[in-house]
Order: C-alpha cells, then sequence, then structure tokens
C-alpha cells in the first residue's frame, strides 16, 4: 500500500482514441476534484500526456481513473514514469506538442 501522505509527480502518456473526445476537460476536471497540480496536453503523435502531482494515493487513482478516461475515449495503454515536481500550482491545459 502507498504512502497517502507522501507527495509525488508522474508523468503519463495515454495512447489509444484519447483526442477529439474531451479527454483534456475531463483530465483537468478529474485532476482538480483530486486536489492535484500538474497539466495535460495533447501530442502531435495522437496521443495525450499528463503531469500529476500531488499524495501519491491521489496520483495513483487519477492514473487509474486515465484507464477509462471519458466515455467516448478507448485508452489503449499508460506509460507512467517520475518526473521532476511542477512548479506551477493547480491543474492546467497546455499546447499541443
Amino acid at each position: 500500500m502507498s504512502d497517502p501522505s507522501k507527495t509525488t509527480t508522474v508523468c503519463v502518456r495515454i495512447k489509444g482514441r484519447v483526442q477529439g473526445v474531451a479527454f483534456r476537460d475531463w483530465t483537468q476536471r478529474s485532476a482538480r476534484d483530486l486536489g492535484l497540480d500538474g497539466w495535460v496536453r495533447n501530442r502531435s503523435d495522437g496521443s495525450v500526456e499528463a503531469v500529476f502531482q500531488g499524495p501519491q494515493e491521489a496520483v495513483e487513482r487519477m492514473i487509474e481513473a486515465c484507464h477509462d478516461g471519458p466515455p467516448a475515449a478507448r485508452v489503449s495503454s499508460i506509460t507512467p514514469e517520475q518526473t521532476p515536481p511542477v512548479a506551477e500550482p493547480g491543474f492546467h491545459q497546455k499546447a499541443t506538442l
């Protein structure tokens, strides 16, 4: 079991049918509901990339929720990796990379 008080920062790459289905909006709402900091953006290869920062338990819940995403999404894979902390508080959408 993870330590719920430990802060962690994870970058995830989400592949599948994840663009054109409101995945970024859903991610932003869901992450804010969990009190996470970070960002989400589309990538030019058709994937979605996000950084989640906050209590380890909340980050793990967000990653698990991303396996389903919004109703029209069809997620084929999620690749998480540890990443340096984000400096800006709140959760934001970034421009496509």
